[in-house]
């Protein structure tokens, strides 16, 4: 994704523009486009902020978000289903187009893994919650005695 011009170089050119210098004239000036400079005054006079606006889409939506129910009980239905026929499934029964990339991506981010098994297939799992944190801990009493500092008292 590109990068938007600093506020800086924008308060700049407003006001090389505003000081009476046309905006084709400003851009040669400051080194950007000339489509830079237009957009940059008509976004002045329009809003009447020079800062850039947001870019991107904002967070929490897509067009999975509505049948997230729908694909988490299918998937914790079936954990072997594969990603190209949940999306036939959401296509046949929701009319809904989504890539099988796209499918996994969203799962991934509520919480399912996908685990190879030795005949080749695999298999989604969800993670429990605190999975990171068991990490931090030592797994058995053997790991707790040997982190544990030594008691020469005795």
């Amino acid at each position: 994704m590109t990068q938007s011009f600093s506020l800086d170089l924008r308060v700049r050119i407003a006001a090389f523009v505003e000081a009476g210098h046309p905006c084709r004239a400003a851009a040669r000036h400051f080194g950007v486009s000339d489509s830079c400079a237009i957009k940059l005054m008509q976004r002045q006079r329009r809003s009447g902020s020079l800062a850039p606006a947001r870019q991107g889409r904002p967070p929490g939506r897509g067009k999975l978000v509505p049948y997230e129910s729908f694909l988490i009980q299918t998937v914790e239905a079936k954990p072997a289903i594969t990603m190209p026929e949940l999306a036939a499934r959401l296509l046949e029964e929701h009319g809904v187009v989504a890539a099988p990339a796209m499918l996994s991506r969203f799962l991934c981010r509520r919480g399912f893994s996908y685990k190879k098994i030795p005949d080749g297939g695999g298999v989604r799992t969800r993670r429990r919650p605190g999975w990171a944190s068991r990490l931090a801990r030592p797994a058995s009493a053997a790991h707790a005695r040997a982190a544990a500092p030594l008691d020469l008292s005795r």
